[in-house]
């Protein structure tokens, strides 16, 4: 089964993403800050990420450039709906220091999937 790790500080987002994938067959991890959403790949590697860019403690443009430093074959969506500022320069970042797929929150399940589904090609759930 394929294993994805959601790293997200927003409870109801984690919540959201776990019943939808969950719902298509994928087995899920959740991790609240990047510490532990690095910690838990190092644990127990998982074959997607997905990953808020604007958290506390860590944001996720250095949780992108840690986790593809030290497992450069997970794949790895980030996510954002840009903070404060609704800036979508943090996703283009993110692409940059080696995020598979961006996307944009809020963002229809189906364009979820289609950014899973081409980052993981025949691994499907």
């Amino acid at each position: 089964m394929t294993r994805i790790l959601i790293i997200d500080d927003e409870s109801m987002v984690r919540f959201s993403l776990r019943r939808l994938l969950e719902g298509v067959g994928y087995e899920i991890a959740e991790a609240e800050v990047s510490r532990d959403g690095v910690a838990m790949q190092t644990a127990s590697q998982f074959d997607l990420i997905l990953t808020d860019i604007i958290m506390p403690e860590k944001e996720g443009v250095e949780t992108v450039i840690e986790l593809k430093r030290d497992f450069p074959d997970v794949k790895i969506i980030a996510m954002s709906g840009g903070g404060r500022t609704r800036n979508p320069d943090f996703l283009k970042l993110a692409q940059q220091f080696g995020a598979d797929r961006i996307i944009a929150k809020p963002f229809a399940e189906e364009e979820l999937l289609d950014a899973i589904n081409g980052c993981l090609g025949s691994k499907q759930a």
